[in-house]
């Protein structure tokens, strides 16, 4: 059974695996593959979703981690820390508009928006997983 301790390493491997979906339907619409871009990028949706229910389940249970490194590596921590949080807040704001601009088959507005949403969220997704790493795997 998932405890509530194992939520950090699914958080990850969520994060992990819409950074995965992200980059292939990116290449699949370069590739001119509508179809695939679109089933890939519902999956990335839902892989983020189901991260974000995690994120605020685990959350809410155990509160706010203490980043224990001391140094330098403090600073770089932070500083990932802190432009993944801002821009974590923007993406469901640019998601939302993306799809929507997508369901109504607005593509000049959806491509128009999709060139912001798309680093955004790869940056937000990665910068997740290297959070983690940081805050639960690295022995300071």
């Amino acid at each position: 059974m998932l405890q509530v301790t194992d939520l950090p390493a699914v958080n990850a491997t969520l994060n992990s695996l819409a950074t995965i979906l992200l980059v292939a339907a990116w290449v699949c619409i370069k590739r001119r593959r509508p179809i695939a871009h679109r089933n890939l990028m519902i999956a990335a949706l839902a892989c983020s979703a189901l991260f974000l229910t995690s994120y605020l389940v685990y959350h809410a249970q155990v509160g706010s981690v203490r980043f224990q490194g001391t140094g330098p590596v403090r600073i770089v921590y932070f500083s990932i820390l802190l432009t993944h949080t801002v821009l974590a807040a923007l993406v469901p704001f640019l998601v939302g508009v993306t799809v929507w601009r997508a369901a109504r088959k607005r593509w000049d507005l959806h491509v128009r928006i999709a060139r912001y949403t798309l680093p955004v969220w790869l940056y937000v997704s990665v910068t997740g997983v290297i959070v983690y790493w940081m805050l639960y795997r690295m022995s300071w």
